[in-house]
This record gives C-alpha cells, sequence and structure tokens, in this order.
C-alpha cells in the first residue's frame, strides 16, 4: 500500500495538532510536515519537498492561501491542494477552483469525508461535496448572468461610479454627455434591480462586478 504523503498548512497550532492526531489513525496517510504560513510551505515546495497533498487554510499570515495557489500552479508542483477553510461562500470555492485547487472542505467536515476527499485527490480526482459544489454553481451562475446583462460601456460606468466619480465627472472622463452618463446609470440600476448608489455598489460588489 502506497503511503499518502501530506503537508497540514494552517495558521492555528491546535486546529494543526488535531488535524494530525487525527489522521494518525489512517495507515495510508503520513504527515510528512505541518506548517503555519504560506511562506513556510513554498520554501518546503522550492525546496523539491516530497508530499502528494496539502491541507491548506486560505487565511494565513504572510502569504495566504490564494497566493500558496497561485504559486503551486507556475510552479506546475505535483502537491495537491485541497482547501480546508471556514469560508463556505461560493466566492471563495469558485475562486479556489479556478486558481487549481483539487477540493474544498469545510473546517467543520467530519472525518469520513476528510479521509475520503484525501483518498479521491490522491487518486487524481477532484473533490468538492453536494453542499459546496452548489454553492460554487449558484455563485457563477449570478455572475455570468450579470456580467451578460451590462454591456461593456455600462461596465465602465458602473467602475467609475464606483470610484465615487459625479455624472459630470464621468462624462468628462468618457467624452459624452451628462444626459447619456444618467441614462447608463438607471439602466445600471434596472438590470441589477437596486434603487440607489450605495445599493448598487454593493451588490456589484457582491456579484464580482467591481
Amino acid at each position: 500500500m502506497n503511503e499518502i504523503k501530506l503537508i497540514i498548512a494552517d495558521d492555528h497550532e491546535l486546529f494543526r495538532k488535531g488535524l494530525a492526531e487525527l489522521l494518525r489513525k489512517h495507515d495510508d496517510i503520513k504527515i510528512v510536515k505541518s506548517v503555519g504560513d504560506g511562506i513556510e510551505f513554498m520554501e518546503l515546495v522550492n525546496s523539491q519537498f516530497e508530499a502528494d497533498i496539502v491541507l491548506l487554510d486560505i487565511t494565513m499570515p504572510n502569504a495566504d492561501g490564494f497566493q500558496v495557489l497561485k504559486e503551486l500552479k507556475t510552479l506546475n508542483s505535483d502537491i495537491k491542494p485541497i482547501v480546508i477553510s471556514m469560508h463556505n461562500d461560493g466566492n471563495y470555492i469558485a475562486k479556489c477552483a479556478k486558481m487549481g485547487a483539487y477540493g474544498y472542505l469545510l473546517k467543520n467536515t467530519d472525518e469520513a469525508e476528510l479521509i475520503l476527499a484525501i483518498r479521491s485527490v490522491n487518486n487524481g480526482k477532484k473533490y468538492f461535496s453536494a453542499e459546496i459544489s452548489e454553492k460554487m454553481i449558484n455563485f457563477m451562475s449570478a455572475q455570468s448572468i450579470s456580467e451578460d446583462v451590462l454591456s461593456n460601456k455600462e461596465t465602465e460606468v458602473l467602475g467609475l461610479i464606483s470610484k465615487g466619480l459625479t455624472t459630470k465627472e464621468i462624462a468628462a472622463k468618457l467624452f459624452v454627455s451628462s444626459r447619456t452618463i444618467e441614462t447608463h446609470r438607471a439602466n445600471i440600476l434596472k438590470k441589477l434591480d437596486v434603487k440607489n448608489t450605495a445599493e448598487l455598489i454593493k451588490k456589484a460588489a457582491k456579484m464580482n462586478l467591481i
């Protein structure tokens, strides 16, 4: 039986120790290293440290999980990342999947699912539970709809509104009349189903439009 060599990268020492204790019960999994931040982990990767999987936290000091995913992708590393996080919103999940994560688990995941995820990823498969997949799909659906709804010019105007520019300033910047900008603004509010600028900024940020 081939051992699965595993690294734990998380800034909470108690969580790392608890995870290590739990995984020690499984003969096919061997923890080869435990690190507290992204830079420490990337130093391991750059030193050609041998491992199959990293259980990766997103919010770490000195280099967060997103930076680590980006580096692993750039280096074309053989170490497969499984994100293990307390964040359960679709934005985080979709971003991790896009950046090369092989799996995404919540920190309240039970032991059986954790082991299943590790073994699945070690066999070259991706692992996203039904709940996680649903959140990711819902987020991506909402995002693609919103992007299709706004025209390029409306997206440009939205970006300038979010920077605090007035209608007059936006008109001068885009070399059009104030009335044209007012029309774009009215269309954006209507399409995103909001009533004022404050609601618009909040919703646009949530939908990753700005």
